[in-house]
């Protein structure tokens, strides 16, 4: 590496700002200066040879040397950048969920949805990350970007979501996993397909994908590539589920939270336990169908509202369903057996104070409150634990339950990946078919500003007294030839992505046509990319 990471890392103002300076004057300089400082035994540094130039491996505390000899552009192609402006933008996925996380951490990293605009814009605004998506839930925290160099993007989210979360980078480094291009591809669509959820083939997930997307829609960062990845993924998702049939009495986390207390309660207390449900949102509602379906007849739901509660006792007319407000939180507690909580709260609803001085429950229940706890962050504090008379199960307990559903699915969980590697196929022809759209771009208009000029000459040579008509004759003439000469390439370097060999000719002709017109241009894809973030910044 030419440069210390710390200096390839930072942000390019300090490049580019000097770019107004005179850059000839900088590059005449380069190499009667390169044998002076390679000439020095300077501790930290060592001379390379590269395309017939010296550049030095700067140590990070001779950079300001560096700055104030070179220009932007030059500093830019000696140093470490240079190792990375041909990189292809990847598409990376920096993850913690059930399987590798605790819900202590997990509830840290929660990100609310309507706070997920906000994430995008800042984690667009890293000098690496040109897209991105945040899918937060209770079983995963997952930031998908598309990162301009996979090191350093990294980097920069990992550190973003220690600042957000107040967790050591070192500690998320621990309990996170990191996919690149296809492998994140492939995970997404798993996701999706509910293969990666506690609950195989789950529903819910499905819908938590979908409304990544409707969030992003006109969000600056949610771009091209990740847009295209979440809709991609909403059509795996579906098609999985149609064909497989793999959600077929598959449980929900709702439901297994229901399971879960009925396992944990006698069964002759099943049918007459006094159950609490707290919060009538999404997950609130499966828990409340799923207890009817159990043959529940009777609960008590708090909400911040009677609206919600009211629908769903529409819904479920033969069950009794009260609502209580959410000041009476306590009270109904103290006369419940079994208590779920699933609200959207910042912090504990039930601590360990609440929970001590809350009447005892009657033996038939087995002597023990149940409190099920789907929320993250969680609803009821790790110290009510502390309580005999407490029990207290989070999302992670749930895997007891979701052990006796799994070996029922994974022979459509087999079936499912066949699936999702042919859509991986299709998602990842696509996004190499845009690969040829800077090409298009360039190709046009090398061919505009030849036409451009000839017609200038044409014109100047038939003299100042030509009619309009007659010029507009001309200049139509000369479109229509460039773009009869133009439609063969342009329909070469088109693809729809379906099919992997005509992707492969299609990309041969791209690079054909970047040599035969001189396309590929001084700065690089990715340095412009950069160039623009710096400006945008200002």
């Amino acid at each position: 590496m030419a440069v210390s990471t710390s200096f390839a890392g930072a942000k390019l103002e300090a490049l580019f700002l000097k770019s107004s300076s005179s850059s000839s004057s900088s590059r005449a300089s380069l190499s009667s200066q390169a044998p002076q400082i390679s000439g020095k035994p300077i501790r930290g540094r060592k001379t390379l040879i590269q395309r017939g130039a010296v550049r030095c491996e700067v140590a990070a505390s001779d950079v300001s040397f560096q700055t104030d000899k070179l220009s932007a552009l030059e500093q830019l192609k000696t140093s470490a950048a240079d190792r990375y402006t041909k990189e292809r933008s990847s598409i990376v996925v920096i993850g913690l969920s059930v399987h590798t996380t605790p819900v202590e951490m997990r509830e840290k990293l929660a990100i609310p949805e309507a706070e997920w605009p906000r994430a995008i814009g800042e984690l667009c605004s890293l000098n690496h990350i040109e897209e991105a998506a945040v899918l937060s839930t209770c079983n995963r925290m997952e930031i998908y970007v598309v990162a301009l160099s996979q090191h350093r993007g990294v980097k920069e989210v990992t550190e973003w979501m220690s600042k957000t979360s107040g967790i050591p980078v070192s500690e998320l480094c621990e309990h996170r996993f990191l996919l690149y291009n296809k492998d994140a591809t492939h995970h997404i669509f798993e996701v999706s397909a509910g293969l990666d959820s506690l609950v195989l083939g789950e529903g819910q997930i499905l819908a938590q994908v979908k409304q990544v997307v409707k969030v992003g829609q006109g969000v600056v960062g949610f771009g091209r590539n990740i847009s295209g990845l979440f809709k991609h993924a909403i059509t795996v998702g579906k098609r999985v589920r149609t064909e497989t049939n793999i959600a077929a009495g598959a449980v929900s986390v709702s439901s297994a939270a229901v399971e879960l207390a009925l396992m944990k309660l006698p069964e002759s207390s099943n049918a007459t336990a006094k159950m609490l449900v707290i919060g009538a949102g999404k997950m609130g509602k499966l828990v409340i169908k799923h207890l009817a379906a159990k043959g529940c007849t009777k609960m008590v739901v708090v909400n911040r509202t009677e609206e919600r509660v009211a629908a769903i006792r529409e819904e479920l007319k033969g069950v009794e369903i009260i609502y209580k407000p959410l000041t009476e939180m306590l009270t109904c507690a103290a006369e419940s057996d079994v208590v779920f909580t699933s609200t959207a709260s910042e912090t504990p609803l039930f601590l360990k104070e609440h929970v001590k001085e809350l009447p005892p429950v009657s033996p038939e229940v087995g002597g023990v409150r149940l409190f099920v706890d789907i929320s993250v962050p969680r609803n009821v504090g790790s110290c009510v634990t502390d309580i005999e008379t407490a029990r207290v199960y989070n999302v992670d307990d749930l895997k007891e339950v979701v052990a006796a559903n799994k070996e029922d699915r994974l022979q459509k969980a087999m079936e499912a990946q066949a699936i999702i590697a042919e859509e991986s196929k299709q998602f990842e022809a696509w996004r190499d078919s845009l690969e040829t759209v800077p090409t298009i771009k360039k190709l046009r208009a090398y061919a505009e500003r030849i036409r451009v000029t000839e017609l200038e000459k044409c014109l100047s040579k038939m003299g100042d007294d030509i009619s309009k008509k007659t010029k507009r004759a001309v200049e139509d003439l000369s479109k229509g030839i460039v773009n009869r000469l133009l439609h063969g390439p342009m329909q070469h370097l088109r693809c729809d992505g379906s099919d992997s060999r005509t992707l492969s000719e299609t990309l041969e002709n791209m690079h054909a046509l970047n040599r035969m017109f001189s396309l590929e241009t001084e700065i690089s894809v990715l340095e412009q990319k950069l160039r623009a973030k710096v400006e945008n910044q200002k």
